[in-house]
């Protein structure tokens, strides 16, 4: 299993909706609106890494709203 926080950037006025709705989408674990340079941050996780980037690519980053995301895999050291 692979998981990675998902920092999203939005338009003004819009992050509480995105957060809402991409919290709805399958392996999505978590998803909350916050202040700072980004807007929301997911937390995501899926089988392989390329289910991973397929789900950001084609589920996450089509929001409407959504300008701008950061991936950032958990690693275990």
């Amino acid at each position: 299993m692979v998981q990675a926080y998902v920092l999203i950037q939005t338009e003004v006025g819009k992050a509480s909706a995105v957060a809402e709705f991409i919290g709805s989408i399958p392996g999505v674990i978590q998803a909350e609106d916050v202040t700072g340079p980004y807007d929301v941050i997911v937390r995501a996780q899926a089988d392989t890494m390329d289910e991973l980037g397929r789900m950001v690519v084609a589920r996450v980053q089509q929001v409407d709203g959504i300008t701008r995301t950061l991936t950032c895999p958990v690693v275990h050291l």
